[in-house]
């Protein structure tokens, strides 16, 4: 069986955490930013994860997580 290359789009935008999860970055802090509320970017800073449903897809695109 040949060995599976990982993906380098995903590696670049997910992690695997140690329990599983994937985390990802949020979107919506690119560009545009002068207009959006301190709140908001706060809430931006934080962490998010991929949804359940696409978790299997994450992890066959990062083999060795």
């Amino acid at each position: 069986m040949p060995k599976l290359k990982t993906h380098s789009g995903a590696k670049k935008r997910f992690k695997v955490t140690k329990s599983g999860k994937v985390k990802r970055g949020q979107a919506k802090r690119r560009h545009l930013l002068s207009h959006k509320a301190a709140r908001q970017m706060r809430a931006l800073r934080t962490p998010a994860y991929v949804h359940e449903a696409d978790v299997a897809e994450m992890k066959r695109l990062l083999p060795y997580g």
